[in-house]
């Protein structure tokens, strides 16, 4: 400071600030507040220095006090908002943008970022509001048409985020926008546009994980990618950003007792209410405590009745929304867990990257959906004999495989033990109903076609499916034309609430799977409704869930090895009333006295494979270094 005056130290700091020399810039900023403790400038770009580098709390008393020296600066006001959202006082921060926004009308900015606080307070229709303000004040604001595309996608509201998305694109070409778009377009069935959509932002940003890890997770609905061409794309996504950070494992030092009580440390974005949550809740239920202890690691944006239910049976609960992923990898190592569990893949919001880094020595990946992560450092993934039959190719899979002895899922029908069977459906309309209330990314041509072909063979039979309103309806519906069904054969519902939706099978007789992607527990609802469901065994892991199920339910000659068996075993059901209402009284018998819903032998199961490959770590400790 002898040689600058302020304003000069002030404009490096800038120059530092704007540059990525954050320490030089904090340097910087200091030494002007040691002589002017209250200079607005300097108490301004600091706090947002701090904001930047995740020190919120310093960032807020920092801002607060620009504010008191400036109050009429809607800048700062905003920044206040930042950093009071990065610090989760979301209601602080709104109140923080809606003043700025009252102090300067025109403040895009602030707009934009008061939509992003409401949303994450869960006010979707004022977010949305904000979102078309901040656009209608800023037109070409490409970053509020994506964040605006992303809420109608979640709402449903497919048309309109494709729309917005496009517009951000036309604006400005970006990674996030491709992304985004590819999301929306897979909701609405068009896999192959979404996977080139998710390859355009990959070409665009290779270091984009989240965006390669939904073309990975897009891969197995597409009916020309089988489980070769899909365990290279995986390889190519571990080499692109899993092993850029295996320069950060470290040697573990945990106890190698194989008998000790076990930390066991689950990562999920889904302790919600999500099939993820619904299908390990029995696990967590069943835990044995007095050999297991079980830490979370919540990947929320939002907690609900099922994220209290999951925390009850949890020792411990870490909140890891907003960490880097070396914070949660550092949290995990902190925690002394001996084995880390994924059970998100390359869903999204997952936390791949964390385990990248290897921060527990015994890695798993279960539950999330059948498949691998391509990721060399987690070990293991956990199936069974009929989603993996003994003697199958495994060297498609990064993970080595470990065979639950029935099943992977454990089904409980939560807030559901009270909605009955109804009678046969066909039984009162004089017509049959067919129905798949799977998510309809899964339909595609192929399984339109197929699908045709047993509608022409009933008639007057009827088909229900599940999904929102858009132009992927008439397209549904031009397809079956096309095949030859009429188009007033077909009835469309959009999402309901899960009493609702489960409510839906009462309206159908049978249901049709998917391909190649099977439904999962979509079929285990309608199994639990009374509807059965016809699946056609797939060449890949996701499509062999069908047989799962209904081999673990004794049904197995509901299952098809070829499309035209597909055809014959869905006609000779629909034909056969009798045998098709001996299902409907049973099936839910069938499914409580199955392994698919034995919660204590499902537990043991998963904890016997535990203890198994803790023991191996502790014998050779090779397996688990990932080295």
């Amino acid at each position: 400071m002898a040689q600058l005056t302020i304003q000069q130290a002030l404009d490096l700091a800038l120059r530092h600030h704007q540059g990525g020399r954050l320490k030089e810039a904090e340097q910087l900023y200091r030494q002007v507040l040691a002589q002017q403790p209250e200079h607005a400038e300097a108490l301004h770009n600091l706090g947002v220095l701090a904001h930047q580098v995740g020190r919120n709390d310093v960032a807020i008393v920092l801002l607060r006090r620009a504010v008191d020296r400036r109050p009429g600066d809607a800048q700062a006001v905003n920044n206040l908002g930042n950093a009071c959202k990065g610090a989760g006082r979301v209601d602080e921060a709104i109140a923080a943008y809606r003043r700025a926004i009252e102090m300067k009308p025109s403040y895009a900015e602030a707009q934009y970022n008061l939509a992003g606080a409401l949303c994450e307070k869960g006010d979707i229709d004022a977010s949305i509001a904000a979102y078309q303000q901040a656009i209608s004040l800023r037109p070409e604001f490409a970053e509020a048409y994506c964040n605006l595309g992303s809420i109608l996608c979640e709402q449903g509201k497919t048309d309109e985020a494709i729309a917005a998305f496009n517009r951000a694109i036309a604006v400005k070409p970006n990674a996030a926008a491709y992304h985004n778009l590819g999301t929306a377009l897979s909701s609405g069935g068009q896999i192959d546009r979404a996977i080139d959509c998710y390859r355009q932002a990959i070409a665009i940003a290779p270091s984009d994980a989240q965006a390669h890890g939904s073309l990975m997770y897009a891969l197995p609905y597409h009916p020309r990618y089988d489980a070769l061409s899909i365990a290279l794309e995986l390889r190519q996504w571990d080499q692109q950003n899993g092993q850029r950070l295996r320069r950060f494992i470290r040697p573990h030092s945990n106890d190698r007792d194989p008998d000790r009580r076990l930390r066991i440390g689950y990562i999920s974005p889904d302790f919600r209410d999500h099939v993820v949550a619904h299908n390990v809740l029995p696990l967590f239920r069943q835990h044995d405590r007095q050999r297991f202890e079980i830490t979370c690691y919540a990947q929320l944006r939002a907690a609900d009745a099922m994220t209290g239910e999951i925390k009850k049976h949890a020792d411990r609960w870490r909140e890891i929304a907003g960490q880097s992923d070396e914070q949660v990898a550092d949290q995990i190592r902190a925690d002394g867990i001996d084995i880390l569990v994924d059970l998100a893949l390359h869903t999204a919001h997952s936390r791949l990257l964390a385990f990248a880094r290897k921060p527990a020595p015994v890695q798993v990946t279960f539950a999330g959906y059948p498949g691998s992560t391509g990721l060399r450092t987690i070990d293991y993934r956990l199936s069974d004999p009929y989603l993996d039959p003994v003697g199958m190719d495994e060297s498609v899979y990064s993970e080595r495989t470990i065979r639950l002895p029935d099943s992977f899922w454990c089904y409980e029908p939560v807030n559901a033990l009270d909605i009955a069977v109804n009678r046969l459906p066909v039984l009162e309309k004089g017509a049959l109903t067919f129905g798949c209330l799977s998510k309809f990314c899964k339909i595609n041509d192929d399984v339109l076609a197929l699908w045709a072909r047993v509608l022409r063979e009933i008639e007057h039979s009827r088909l229900l499916l599940l999904t929102e309103e858009g132009t992927h309806r008439q397209r549904t519906l031009d397809r079956l034309s096309k095949e030859g069904v009429d188009p007033t054969r077909i009835e469309f519902s959009s999402r309901q609430p899960r009493r609702a939706y489960l409510e839906l099978y009462h309206r159908i007789d049978i249901g049709l799977d998917t391909f190649p992607y099977n439904g999962h527990t979509t079929s285990l609802d309608s199994f639990w409704m009374g509807v059965p469901v016809v699946t056609l065994v797939g060449q890949t892991v996701v499509g062999r869930a069908g047989w799962c199920q209904l081999s673990n339910l004794r049904l197995e000659e509901l299952a098809a090895r070829t499309p035209e068996e597909f055809v014959k075993i869905a006609v000779e059901l629909a034909k056969d009333l009798p045998r098709l209402l001996a299902l409907r009284e049973t099936l839910r018998g069938r499914m409580e006295q199955s392994p698919l819903m034995d919660a204590p032998k499902f537990a043991r199961s998963i904890e016997a494979a535990y203890r198994q490959l803790w023991r191996s770590w502790c014998e050779t400790g090779a397996v688990g270094d990932g080295i």
